[in-house]
Formats: structure tokens, C-alpha cells, sequence
């Protein structure tokens, strides 16, 4: 049976799929390959993970998560998602900062790829790590530590220099969320005030349709040892009843709001664990474009509204803060993510998402390494300043080039 990703837009080409079951088994494996990819939930929506050789499947590795309650640190193993992993760390009295808006993820693919949550004093998911522990091309395990030489280009690696066998992240100490959504907000206001919109709470997403006088949402994630939100915004309210990204999504689905006070990893992601949100029907792309340059990119994509309601499903707009990772989207810049979410239609798709880059093109914008989008690698480089570098890393690290494919 052919696997598929999580859209079923991507048959991966391996030859075959491997489980392993334990470390000398991932070794062995790896050191065999002449080609080969780790696949974790699927939630990419291009061929970054495919292969024409062994495609690797992480959850079959004994489950572990080990709380350094001294450290405020825990070890997980690589094949866990998210979900696997936050009700142990609140049961232990810590959290993580930032949680994706999909529980369903790996925590290694989240991280490998530049995946974030939201909040202008937050950075991306790869900003937790504190250690790796790769199966390297030749089957060998090291550990890359923070404040090593290399550890900021290990870390958003996009799977090219190893296998991630367990990840170390910084925990900080639990903490409540509530969460409030507004409804009927005006989007000419919201985007002029964007600047304000994103750093009114812990953590804000905007969710739109991109048409004025149509459907816009601002969920705000307040911590409870944060100032109160306010009543009315941007002649929006909060909503009297439960709220889905969607119009016609199922709230059952969504994470709880009407500022109900809450653990932090029941409350930062925007869909339960127990759910799954489109069952992947769907396709997704994202844009991140400098802080200061919000308010213009989002008016610009808001001019293009009418020509992309036909496909559009949900678009969502965050807020970023820069972090130090060679390959990350976010490296060097605070950043607004411009995020679309899709029919299932590639090719109208993807005549969508290259007038959004060319509508962004002044802003320079970095394209989500896992999701939809046009740009020739030629535009994307350069955007890249250590992205040589990287590059000459992975030739010393996997000179059979093992983890490579025609995309990377």
C-alpha cells in the first residue's frame, strides 16, 4: 500500500517503509540506506520528506519522556507528537512556551521544518531545543548540544544532516491560559492595527477570509497573570458560544474559549488532541515576511481577497519573534506568518499562491519549508544567510548524501 501525507496530495516514491523498534535497529538501518527520508504525521503538503529509498517511520520506538525536574528539561524520543508528551509535563508542573495549532505533530518534524505557535514575545518550536541526538549517515549517534559550533544549523535541519533519535527541551514552569475570541471584526481596522492586533496577548492569531465585509476572527490566548483583554475591539466582540476557524467547522473540535481559565497545552493549540481537524482535506501554505512589514504585506494579500475566496478555506496571520537557526524562517527577523489553508485542488493552488508571491515579493518573504509554494530556489537563497554554509555541513556530515532528495 502506497503511504500518503497527511493531504493525500504527496504519494511518497520510497521503495519501501521501515519501523524500527529500537536504537541498534535505526542505526543498522541508516547505515545501510542509500537513500533515505523520515516521515512523521504527514503534516507537510510538498515533497520534503519524500524518497526514492527507505521512507523511516519513528513511532515505533519505545516511547520516552524523562522530566529533569533540576535541569527544567525533559527527553522525549523522536517519534513523538506534541500530544504524546504536554499532560506529562503539566503533571510534572512544567510547560513548554509555544505549542503548535495541531497537538498531531511530531515535535521532531515540527522543529526540523520551523514550525511555530504565535506571540510576538515567542519564538518558533526549535527555539525549546537544548539537545539532539542524531543517527548520522554512517549509522554513528552524536549529540549536538546548545552552544556547540553546529547545533544552529542542527536543530532546523529539514531531515538533511541525521535522524533525530531523542530531542532535550527547555521546560518553564506551568502555567493557565484563557481564551478569548472576537467575532465580527472589521478587517480594514485589524489590518491597519496590526502591530496592536498581535501583541494584545500571550499569543493572538487573526483568522480571516481575506474579504472585507466578510468573516474575521481574532483569537487572543491571554496568560492569567496577564492584563485582562479588552470588551470590544475593532467594532468585534467576544463570542457568545464556542468559535472554529471555519464557518461550518465542528466547535467540538476547537480548543475551549469564552475566557475559561486552562492548563497551557489545553488552551495554546487551537484543536484538541481527540479531533482531527479537515481529516486532512486540505492544503496549506505560509508566508513570513519582516515584523515591520505586517500591516503592508497583510493589506496586500487583503487586495487579492475576492480573487482567492474560490479556494480559500481559512487564512490565519501571526506574529513570530526571530530566532538564530540557519535554515529557520524566522532566522534573524521577527516576523508576521501569513498562513492559507486550502481546498485540495494543487494545481488551482498553486496559481493562488504564486500571485501571493508575487504580491509579497517587495516584502521578501520566506516560504514555510513543509507547506505549498512556487518560488524558484534561486529566490529563496538568498534569504537564506547561512544557507552555503549549511549546505557545506551537510557535505561533511552525509557526503553520500543519504538524507537528500530532489527537493532539498
Amino acid at each position: 500500500m502506497t503511504r500518503t501525507n497527511w493531504a493525500g496530495n504527496v504519494a511518497f516514491g520510497a521503495a519501501r517503509v521501515s519501523r524500527p523498534t529500537g536504537l541498534d535497529e535505526l542505526r543498522a538501518e541508516v547505515a545501510a540506506a542509500d537513500r533515505l527520508r523520515v516521515v512523521g504525521a504527514g503534516h507537510s503538503f510538498n515533497r520534503i520528506a519524500d524518497t526514492g529509498g527507505v521512507l523511516l517511520d519513528l513511532s515505533g520506538l519505545a516511547p520516552e519522556i524523562d522530566v529533569d525536574t533540576n535541569g527544567v528539561s525533559v527527553r522525549i524520543s523522536g517519534g513523538l507528537r506534541y500530544g504524546d508528551i504536554v499532560r506529562v509535563l503539566d503533571r510534572a508542573g512544567f510547560a513548554l512556551p509555544n505549542l503548535p495549532s495541531l497537538p498531531h505533530v511530531t515535535v521532531a518534524g515540527a522543529v526540523a521544518t520551523g514550525t511555530h505557535g504565535s506571540g510576538d514575545a515567542n519564538r518558533g518550536l526549535a527555539a525549546s531545543v537544548r539537545e539532539l541526538e542524531l543517527v548520522t549517515a554512517a549509522g554513528d549517534l552524536i549529540t549536538v548540544s546548545r552552544g556547540t559550533d553546529d547545533f544552529a544549523a542542527a536543530v532546523v535541519s529539514l531531515g538533511r544532516l541525521g535522524v533525530v533519535h531523542a530531542i532535550t527541551l527547555d521546560l518553564e514552569p506551568a502555567f493557565e491560559i484563557a481564551q478569548t475570541v472576537y467575532v465580527d471584526i472589521d478587517l480594514d481596522a485589524a489590518v491597519e492595527h496590526l502591530d496592536d492586533v498581535l501583541a494584545a496577548a500571550y499569543s493572538v492569531s487573526m483568522f480571516t477570509d481575506w474579504q472585507r465585509g466578510g468573516r474575521t476572527q481574532i483569537w487572543a490566548k491571554r496568560r492569567t497573570d496577564q492584563p485582562e483583554l479588552p470588551a470590544q475591539w475593532f467594532a468585534g466582540h467576544p463570542a457568545d458560544g464556542p468559535q472554529h476557524p471555519l464557518p461550518d467547522g465542528d466547535v467540538q473540535a476547537a480548543t475551549e474559549q469564552l475566557g475559561a481559565p486552562g492548563p497551557w497545552y489545553a488552551r495554546l493549540p487551537h484543536f484538541r488532541l481527540e479531533f482531527t481537524p479537515s481529516a486532512g482535506r486540505e492544503l496549506q501554505s505560509e508566508f513570513f515576511v519582516r515584523r515591520a512589514d505586517g500591516p503592508a504585506a497583510a493589506r496586500a494579500i487583503a487586495d487579492l481577497g475576492p480573487a482567492l475566496a474560490p479556494l480559500l478555506q481559512v487564512a490565519e496571520v501571526r506574529s513570530v519573534r526571530a530566532d538564530e537557526f540557519w535554515l529557520s524562517p524566522t532566522t534573524g527577523r521577527d516576523s508576521v506568518g501569513l498562513h492559507f489553508t486550502w481546498v485540495l485542488d494543487e494545481p488551482a493552488v498553486r496559481r493562488a499562491v504564486a500571485e501571493i508571491e508575487a504580491a509579497l515579493a517587495p516584502f521578501e518573504p520566506r516560504p514555510h519549508w513543509a507547506k505549498v509554494f512556487t518560488m524558484p530556489a534561486a529566490t529563496v537563497r538568498p534569504r537564506y544567510p547561512r544557507l552555503a554554509d549549511f549546505a557545506a555541513l551537510a557535505a561533511r556530515w552525509d557526503p553520500r548524501g543519504v538524507f537528500g532528495n530532489d527537493w532539498t
